[in-house]
């Protein structure tokens, strides 16, 4: 599981641009995820986790960060608990990754890379949960959030700075790495290399002992496994759905409205001239005039920044203006004079070199009121009745707020009281496998395993399921009942705990096994001799026969590779390795018996390879800038007050 988090919590292009990732930002407010989010879980803010250099890591931002970890962990397993996370070596992880972004911040502030002021103005606005309903930044929104959050401003910018300086330290360390030619090759013959060996499995089952274990052993290997007899927090849910039918009276806009509205949006409705572009950013002036020159010969501006281990980024239609205050005026000049499908020369703005294609004009002529009459009447119909349906929301939050029972609201609405069975925070109706809570609960179930027991709600969930077709669907919900998750007690699960013995000693019997095998095997045994001197009968010896190609292909679509099948890929011709099952179902043996390498005919497989070789090696470097950067600066631990937040936010596992 802890290889599962790792996963989930690194989203990296280069250990640099991971240090990018802002903590306040994308773990506070990408994706309008804000619940929860600025509670600490009652720690205190102020004590150092960790010195970085003259900077600090406190409490409070390490339990943040965790905390939106374990939000990121539950988007792929809802069952997931932060006391679990903890024990995987989560917080560590999260603490990590703090204490490089804050190296790289510190390291680059002393040598006068800095983030100023225009830039991280820019940022900002770019954050969508700070946009408005027209997509621009909203200076109210933005007040508002963060007051939300308990965020300040100040510190916000500062975070934002700590990224921006990390990207400009370590994009250089990655650009244009490549791999050389003979590495390549080499690496290229491994491709299409074939391996063919012996499996032997020893399954726990066959090992497993003959006697019923005694009572004090069944109570000592309950307390010693107790995590594996956890029963997941269950709750009961009662809910009542209603869609937007429940809005009554909303009055049409009249012409006053229409032409008010008309004047409004002037700028929507004036004459446009906007460009689709293809851009790629560079940090030099030398790197981007390498690459239009590149593109000049012929070679198009996506393979010239993947051969230097970079990506073009596809963008939509901008504006002059808007190039102009995101990027500089000299990028916007320099676009707005290219012909389509070519390559604007190269500017340069605060974030670096740009290299720009236009793809398409997009130019509209203006439109008078009469020609937009129709569509301004629509649009301010839906917008009184949403403002119609955003005053029911909240005058029923206001009833809740003041005491009203979800039964009480309901029946205002018009709507049916449901109540769920126990249900598990994925949505699993416990005990009952196969059955699910009602589809129109799945949107809620987050919240609603973070909220307190009988206090009601209101929230907006799929179309269709609560409300006729059509209509948005909205329900009013609470929850009535918590079982808290925690280890079944003994005397209900003792034929359980049996089982699990059992597995468990056959597994250990099964591992020793396993290793006698190799042991004979290394010693001039055959592979036949040493299992017959196990005398058990073992399920038949298998022989494998695999391309590293197919390999690759099974798992780059997903396909299960079956433990030891992999495990030849990582071994010597003429080894024997021993390896788990996992989850105590026992043990292999596996002996490597044939290599064959690939035939590496083709240039372009070289070349290619040099290319993904060269984006690792740009990897390498950003790692070995990282490492030498927090060694650079100075790093230590205050184990005392990790400690703290760790026992802090494990206490309040169950909960989150």
């Amino acid at each position: 599981m802890i290889s599962f988090f790792r996963n989930v919590l690194n989203s990296k292009i280069g250990a640099g641009i991971a240090l990018a990732v802002l903590v306040l930002i994308t773990l506070a407010f990408v994706g309008g995820d804000l619940t929860g989010m600025s509670d600490s879980g009652g720690i205190s803010a102020g004590k150092a986790v960790a010195t970085v250099g003259k900077d600090e890591v406190d409490e409070n931002e390490l339990a943040l960060a965790a905390k939106s970890a374990l939000s990121r962990v539950q988007a792929q397993d809802p069952t997931m608990t932060m006391k679990v996370l903890i024990a995987q070596g989560g917080l560590e992880q999260v603490l990590d990754e703090l204490i490089d972004r804050t190296a790289t911040a510190f390291f680059g502030k002393k040598i006068g890379v800095v983030a100023g002021d225009r830039l991280i103005d820019s940022e900002i606005a770019r954050i969508p949960a700070f946009q408005g309903v027209d997509g621009k930044f909203d200076q109210a929104t933005f007040r508002q959030l963060l007051a939300q959050q308990g965020l300040s401003e100040k510190s916000l910018r500062e975070d934002i700075a700590q990224g921006l300086i990390a990207q400009q330290l370590m994009l250089p360390a990655q650009f244009g790495t490549t791999m050389s030619s003979f590495a390549a090759k080499r690496y290229a013959a491994l491709l299409d290399e074939n391996r063919a060996g012996t499996v032997v499995a020893l399954p726990s089952e066959l090992f497993a002992p003959t006697n019923a274990p005694s009572d004090a052993e069944l109570q000592a290997f309950y307390k010693s496994h107790t995590n594996a007899f956890i029963r997941p927090e269950r709750r009961v849910i009662r809910f009542a759905a209603f869609g937007e039918s429940a809005v009554k009276d909303v009055a049409a806009p009249d012409d006053a409205d229409v032409a008010k509205r008309y004047q409004a949006d002037a700028a929507l409705y004036a004459a446009q001239d906007n460009r689709k572009i293809t851009q790629l950013i560079v940090p030099t002036e030398a790197a981007a005039k390498a690459i239009a020159g590149e593109v000049a010969k012929g070679k198009t501006l996506e393979a010239a920044a993947q051969e230097k281990g970079l990506s073009a980024a596809k963008l939509e239609f901008f504006s002059k203006a808007q190039l102009s205050s995101q990027f500089s005026p000299a990028v916007a000049d320099a676009v707005f004079a290219a012909p389509v499908g070519k390559l604007a020369a190269p500017q340069k703005s605060a974030l670096g070199w740009h290299l720009i294609r236009v793809e398409e004009e997009q130019k509209k002529p203006e439109r008078p009121l009469a020609a937009v009459k129709d569509e301004i009447v629509a649009k301010l119909t839906e917008e009184k009745k949403r403002s119609a349906l955003t005053d029911l929301l909240a005058k029923l939050e206001d009833e809740f707020s003041n005491g009203a029972s979800l039964v009480e609201v309901a029946k205002s609405l018009g709507a049916t009281v449901q109540t769920t069975a126990p249900i598990t925070a994925n949505g699993q109706v416990y005990g009952k496998p196969g059955e699910t809570a009602p589809a129109v609960l799945q949107t809620v179930l987050k919240t609603a395993f973070a909220m307190d027991q009988e206090k009601p709600q209101t929230a907006q969930v799929t179309k269709d399921e609560a409300a006729p077709a059509g209509q948005n669907g909205f329900i009013v919900y609470d929850v009535t009942d918590i079982t808290p998750s925690a280890p079944a007690p003994f005397k209900e699960i003792v034929n359980d705990v049996k089982a699990a013995w059992a597995i468990d000693k056959g597994d250990v019997a099964a591992k020793a096994a396993a290793l006698q095998v190799q042991t004979q095997v290394r010693r001039g045994k055959t592979l036949e001799q040493a299992i017959a001197a196990i005398g058990k009968t073992l399920p038949p010896v298998q022989q494998v026969s695999m391309s590293r190609a197919t390999l690759t292909a099974a798992l780059r679509s997903g396909r299960q590779v079956p433990p030891p099948v992999s495990l030849m890929f990582h071994m010597a011709k003429g080894t024997v390795k021993v390896q788990s099952a996992g989850r105590d179902r026992g043990w292999f043996v596996v002996a490597l018996k044939e290599v064959v390498p690939g035939k590496v005919e083709s240039a372009q497989l070289v070349e290619g390879t040099q290319r993904e070789l060269g984006g690792q090696l740009g990897q390498a470097y950003t790692d070995a800038l990282g490492k030498a950067i927090r060694k650079e600066v100075g790093v230590k631990r205050h184990d005392k007050a990790i400690a703290a937040v760790r026992d802090q936010l494990a206490g309040a596992g169950s909960a989150e």
